[in-house]
């Protein structure tokens, strides 16, 4: 077989996987964790259930990769927009928008998310993934303080306040993040 046969293959599978995961986070946002079996992720993603069992041997292993999968996502996002803007640069109304964006988004994938985080509060095994997350906050709240207390209320508040708005009965906007992250996260920095 030649190295551009196996590097096809490998893409394919690459994508197949995506798509497993995919429609597992859309799977868990529309009827919960108790929701994913091979068959209901297989026919989300319109492939044979074979397809999901091959990649994923048990709903144990596909739920901790849509988890993962998650967390890393959401951390590269804060990461990009951190590093977007230089240090001399407020980026809080920017992080505002993500948030609202993450909210407003029709497609469950937040919802999902906080399902996998309740099902990481229950089994520590899954916990790892969470603490991808939880790291890239604190790292973003250190661009603004050294504070150990408000960095900690910082990632816990994030988390807080994007569920909030998911069970609210109005919409949250952007200027309403803002104004949280502004009590939250002074500016500009104190020196260090």
């Amino acid at each position: 077989m030649s190295e551009s046969t196996i590097d096809g293959r490998r893409a394919k599978g690459e994508r197949r996987r995506r798509a497993l995961i995919d429609a597992t986070l859309r799977v868990v946002a529309r009827d919960g964790v108790s929701g994913v079996t091979h068959r209901t992720v297989a026919r989300e993603a319109d492939v044979p259930t074979t397809a999901s069992t091959y990649y994923f041997a048990s709903i144990d292993d596909l739920l901790c990769d849509a988890l993962s999968t998650c967390m890393r996502e959401d951390a590269e996002k804060l990461r990009v927009i951190a590093d977007s803007l230089p240090d001399d640069v407020d980026c809080r109304p920017a992080i505002a928008a993500m948030m609202a964006d993450l909210v407003a988004k029709p497609d469950g994938h937040l919802l999902a998310e906080y399902e996998l985080f309740l099902l990481a509060a229950r089994r520590p095994e899954l916990r790892e993934s969470t603490e991808l997350w939880a790291a890239a906050a604190a790292e973003f709240a250190r661009r603004f303080t050294t504070d150990p207390v408000r960095v900690d209320l910082f990632v816990s508040a994030f988390d807080g306040l994007l569920l909030r708005a998911l069970l609210a009965n109005r919409e949250y906007t952007a200027a309403d993040f803002e104004a949280a992250l502004r009590i939250l996260l002074p500016w500009p920095a104190p020196e260090a």
